[in-house]
């Protein structure tokens, strides 16, 4: 390494040439990077499904134009299509509303799952007297105390819903999470013990990263989940005005036989879905794309 005096020595030249070969080598990172993208935009992962959703779009337009099925019934995509983009108006901020309802929630439960589970890990106890009130919060319908929840904040319509989509997205990032905190090698373990390190030290430096790909695994999960629950949240609450969610849309659609409207409705739903799903994905294949097994690519 060179030395401050020996820096300063450098000739203008010199340190031009430094700075581009910095240059050079910053471009061909992000050349490849963007190589790497483009490859992945075209590969069987991709190209697969996206085959498969245009043959089965094909058959329902075909097929709704053979039989001559009236769009109240049953609309063509072609019909949906026209339909989303002339009701963009109206859809659009219901669709801010429904993603801003589940991303809130999404938010509250990883918050507080991933909490939740830290504290039953430091804990056997706590783990045996607890655990089972979350299993009993997961397995109580959502539909049947959505209304109970919406009375008592009637006030705050949207931290109803809010909470009713923590609700279905809180137990996957708890259970997943513990069982990754309680899964930890007892050879790494018990070297930790043999280093004096704390439990605090043990847990950040060994159970954590170790849960990681069981937190990521229980992040998408929920992440599907809580765009359910804010969905039914909605349905229940009936919510409308300037506050109204997708799923009153839906009502309303379903009420005036707008069919249309209401197909279109449920594609960007989704949509939103797959691409809750898909940012999770990513996020855990860069999160763990050095060192973990289910994200690093092996070549045959």
């Amino acid at each position: 390494m060179l030395s401050h005096a020996e820096e300063k020595t450098k000739s203008p030249s010199v340190k031009h040439a430094d700075a581009s070969s910095l240059e050079v080598r910053a471009s061909g990172r992000l050349s490849n990077q963007l190589l790497r993208w483009a490859q992945s935009a075209v590969s069987a992962d991709v190209l697969a499904p996206l085959g498969v959703g245009l043959l089965m779009l094909t058959l329902w337009e075909v097929g709704v134009r053979i039989t001559e099925t009236p769009p109240f019934l049953l609309p063509g995509p072609v019909l949906v299509f026209q339909t989303l983009i002339q009701d963009w108006a109206i859809l659009w901020p219901s669709w801010l509303i429904t993603l801003k309802i589940a991303m809130t929630a999404l938010l509250a439960a990883t918050v507080s799952g991933l909490f939740v589970a830290v504290l039953f890990a430091q804990s056997k106890w706590i783990e045996r007297s607890f655990f089972p009130y979350a299993v009993l919060l997961q397995t109580t319908p959502v539909v049947a105390i959505a209304p109970l929840i919406i009375i008592w904040l009637k006030d705050n319509t949207f931290a109803a819903l809010v909470v009713c989509a923590w609700i279905v997205a809180f137990f996957p990032i708890v259970s997943n999470t513990v069982l990754g905190l309680n899964s930890v090698n007892p050879s790494l373990v018990n070297l930790f013990k043999m280093n004096k390190a704390t439990r605090w030290q043990t847990l950040l430096h060994l159970r954590l990263p170790s849960s990681l790909p069981y937190f990521l695994s229980g992040l998408r999960i929920s992440g599907g989940l809580a765009l359910i629950g804010a969905v039914v949240a909605e349905f229940v609450a009936g919510a409308g005005g300037t506050q109204a969610g997708l799923a009153y849309q839906i009502l309303m659609a379903g009420y005036n036989l707008k069919i249309p409207r209401m197909f279109a409705a449920l594609i960007l739903i989704t949509c939103s879905g797959v691409a809750i799903f898909t940012a999770l994905t990513a996020l855990s294949n860069y999160l763990l794309k050095d060192w973990h097994a289910s994200a690093v690519k092996h070549e045959n």
